[in-house]
């Protein structure tokens, strides 16, 4: 984006500036103006909204795009932390500072949603501080989750841009009225982080353990035979199975099973195994030559191991939904074990002290917080917690004075 813009971005680009990136030559010549490599798109997208809008009859303007975006971080980590980066990202216009908010938050509880039901990775939502929220942004909201490390991770975040990018920019509109006024706005994505974040809080020692209603292949069906002889019939038998599977119909969350025949020649079923276990495929169906006889299979669960393993299961009519009861077994599993996880490694504190303890001890602290910005970068220096956020389902009647502070109009706050 061009470098002008930098200058109408106010308190946005002075959070961005340590991680912005400039190109100043190009075609071996000194550029008249250096260029940014785009680490988020408010500028551009409000440069576009102060000329898309004119009148009220243009409201609500909504924009989402996929797009890549860079950022100078200085110590990288694959998937949470990157250079570059794809991410989704929507922008939206208003007319009013109720629907700005509406949308804000609407959002929030679509990228929760997703990280719950669909990633099986339970999020704390919240509103981050003004130390953490947002630059340019009058509030910003956060899912935050907790990896299997006890690392806590911004899945997503959502915010509510108030009029600050509108009056930079100078978008406005004619209301019905009569009347100029200047636009209120919401930005919100989320990156590949989130595949990270799926990987870190599902991960086990064989691999990734993906939760079924996102993984590429659901069921994988392996066949088993010793020679020849047994190949044959044993690989047409796994190949009924698939294409029952296949054929049943949208029976899991309204969708086909997705489905995968290992008949790869010359490798033995332990290492097919490993294979996709490694790659968290949530289910493999087993079948040899006893199998085929008694017109069965084994339906083993990837998250449960050798525990996971139900012989005999018919191969009949009843195949298809007993495997989509199977994995859905499994994705609730996965999200419990998570939860379970992240809530025993959630300690409730009511003094500064015991906040270093829990801290120290790799884990999140859970208490009244009612300090000062400088407080909150004090805390972040000595013990290296950042605020996560005020959770939205906190029990703000139970806090008492700060921890930290000592006042008395506190909320509870994650560190």
């Amino acid at each position: 984006t061009p470098y002008f813009f930098t200058t109408r971005g106010g308190s946005h680009i002075e959070g961005f500036s340590p991680e912005l990136a400039l190109v100043t030559h190009g075609g071996g010549k000194e550029l008249e103006e250096p260029l940014v490599v785009r680490p988020t798109s408010e500028t551009i997208v409000n440069h576009m909204f102060s000329q898309w809008i004119q009148s009220y009859r243009d409201l609500p303007l909504l924009v989402n795009q996929w797009a890549n975006v860079h950022r100078w971080e200085m110590r990288t980590r694959p998937f949470v932390r990157t250079l570059e980066f794809l991410w989704q990202e929507g922008h939206t216009a208003h007319a009013t500072k109720e629907e700005a908010q509406e949308e804000a938050m609407k959002m929030i509880g679509v990228y929760a949603e997703f990280a719950e039901n669909v990633a099986g990775m339970p999020v704390v939502v919240g509103r981050k501080s003004r130390v953490e929220r947002f630059a340019g942004a009058d509030d910003t909201y956060t899912i935050e989750a907790m990896m299997g490390d006890g690392r806590a991770l911004q899945a997503g975040t959502s915010h509510d841009l108030g009029q600050n990018f509108a009056r930079a920019f100078d978008t406005t509109f004619l209301a019905a009225s009569g009347e100029s006024a200047h636009v209120w706005q919401t930005s919100w994505g989320v990156s590949t982080r989130m595949v990270g974040g799926i990987i870190m809080t599902h991960g086990d020692d064989k691999g990734l353990r993906l939760p079924p209603r996102m993984a590429p292949i659901q069921v994988v069906v392996v066949p088993i035979y010793k020679g020849d002889d047994e190949r044959e019939a044993v690989e047409a038998y796994a190949r009924d199975i698939t294409d029952r599977l296949k054929g049943a119909g949208s029976i899991f969350h309204d969708a086909p099973l997705r489905v995968e025949l290992d008949d790869r020649e010359a490798l033995r079923p332990g290492f097919k195994f490993n294979h996709w276990e490694l790659r968290g495929v949530p289910i493999r169906i087993e079948v040899g030559p006893k199998d085929l006889e008694k017109g069965a299979c084994v339906v083993a669960r990837r998250d449960q191991g050798k525990e996971g393993k139900q012989f005999g299961v018919m191969v009949d009519d009843s195949l298809p939904g007993i495997v989509a009861e199977r994995l859905q077994e499994v994705q609730d599993s996965l999200l419990a074990a998570a939860r379970e996880f992240r809530d025993g490694n959630i300690v409730d504190v009511s003094t500064y002290d015991e906040l270093k303890e829990v801290v120290e001890a790799g884990k999140w602290a859970r208490g009244p917080w009612a300090g000062s910005d400088e407080e909150e970068k004090q805390i972040k220096d000595e013990t290296g917690a950042t605020l996560r956020c005020f959770p939205f389902d906190a029990d703000n009647s139970s806090a008492k004075s700060c921890f930290y502070s000592g006042r008395d109009d506190a909320e509870i706050a994650i560190f």
